[in-house]
């Protein structure tokens, strides 16, 4: 049957309607025409794959990337990059209603390169998971990785490789770092049988000049240091971490540069203090509260030397406990994982009335229910931007910039 999509929806599926009834089509977008299947059927929707594509959009590309429509990784590179940004606007200002929040025409758009951007990755059993299937693809080139990424993939793909979990870490934003000697990181998951497997097994790599394949058995060995700015920021890298820094930068310069000089500024869910240690240029203190007490050890290290206090704490354990005894804020970054912030956080901002509030978000859906409720309390949304830290994909990332007007 035939279908004309009409708009790509979060998640980057674009729908149409046949009979009345939703259908989602992947690697579609708005205004094609395309001959389908459906291949699921729902009571209130259907999901279709293309057979034809009758009438492309004039956004079309050809995905440059061999592994596209295989790989579980990109889902949006069939399209133009700067229409992919248009569509996720789209997507933005979609959900956003759904909470009375009109961002039509507002949204500003941070980006960085479209492709060779991505540092952090998780291989499993030696490469990526294919698109919805549990088989494995060994990926020898990833357009998305940054070279250094890329040149260890090359390595193992044509290498046996031990069976499990794997974290890289490779960019041209490590220490001593530049974009012809870049160094990677390697290490395997402590869910890998002799942990450290691969890391081990990474000195059978020819080790090319400038190039630092780390592996050993000692804990030191898997604490990168990144340059940022004029910054020097060390954490693990079997734990999270930004995947572009290219992005980070410009949006940590860009948080700054909307803050006034202050005496307190707080970091909710601060990691390892990536943001604290621009912070404490701007306030005479800075207080960290962070549940992950590892990423608190690094936070401690990157701010040494700078007037701060640190909380290995949930947000909400901090507000119960805490939070009275730190005073009165003049800036707040929030920056909590893809569940929103806990509703003892959001509910301890929306009544403390911090004049300056930096609202980070990877989900869309719990961005717009917190920022709904901040507004609800009084702070107006001065400005809202839309981060791509994943070009190619429909993941969305932002930043809504929030005062408080007493």
């Amino acid at each position: 049957m035939n279908i004309i999509t009409e708009k790509t929806v979060f998640g980057g599926n674009s729908i149409g309607k046949i009979n009345g009834k939703t259908v989602f089509v992947p690697f579609s977008m708005p205004g094609e025409e395309l001959e389908i299947n459906i291949i699921e059927s729902k009571r209130d929707y259907d999901t279709a794959e293309i057979v034809k594509i009758l009438k492309p959009s004039g956004f079309r590309t050809e995905p440059l990337c061999s592994y596209y429509y295989k790989c579980g990784g990109c889902n949006m590179m069939h399209i133009q990059p700067d229409y992919q940004r248009e569509l996720k606007k789209n997507m933005l200002c979609d959900i956003f209603a759904q909470h009375k929040i009109n961002l039509e025409g507002k949204i500003k758009v941070v980006s960085g390169p479209d492709f060779n951007y991505r540092s952090r990755f998780q291989l499993n059993d030696g490469g990526l998971s294919e698109r919805a299937s549990n088989n494995i693809i060994r990926v020898k080139n990833c357009l998305c990785a940054e070279t250094p990424v890329n040149e260890y993939l090359e390595q193992i793909s044509e290498t046996s490789v031990e069976k499990g979990r794997i974290h890289l870490f490779g960019s041209c934003f490590l220490e001593d770092a530049t974009l012809n000697e870049s160094k990677i990181y390697v290490s395997g998951s402590k869910t890998v049988e002799k942990n450290r497997l691969l890391g081990n097994k990474s000195k059978q790599f020819k080790r090319k000049e400038n190039h630092y394949f780390a592996g050993t058995v000692e804990q030191s060995e898997y604490v990168a240091t990144v340059c940022l700015g004029c910054k020097k920021i060390s954490f693990d890298v079997r734990g999270f971490f930004q995947s572009n820094l290219f992005v980070f930068e410009k949006t940590v310069n860009l948080i700054m540069s909307t803050l006034p000089q202050g005496k307190l500024a707080l970091d909710m869910y601060s990691g390892c203090g990536s943001i604290s240690v621009f912070l404490a240029d701007k306030f005479e203190k800075t207080v960290l509260v962070e549940h992950n007490r590892d990423a608190v050890v690094f936070a401690e290290k990157n701010l040494a030397g700078k007037n701060h206090q640190s909380f290995g704490l949930s947000g909400a354990a901090w507000v119960k406990n805490c939070s009275d005894s730190c005073g009165r804020f003049d800036a707040c970054v929030v920056d909590p994982p893809r569940s929103g912030m806990e509703k003892e956080v959001c509910d301890y901002l929306c009544r403390s009335k911090i004049p300056y509030l930096r609202s980070l978000s990877c989900d869309p859906a719990t961005h717009a229910r917190d920022v709904a409720a901040l507004v609800h309390a009084g702070y107006v949304l001065k400005d809202f931007y839309l981060l791509d830290f994943y070009p190619h994909t429909s993941h969305i990332e932002s930043l809504a910039v929030l005062d408080y007007e007493a």
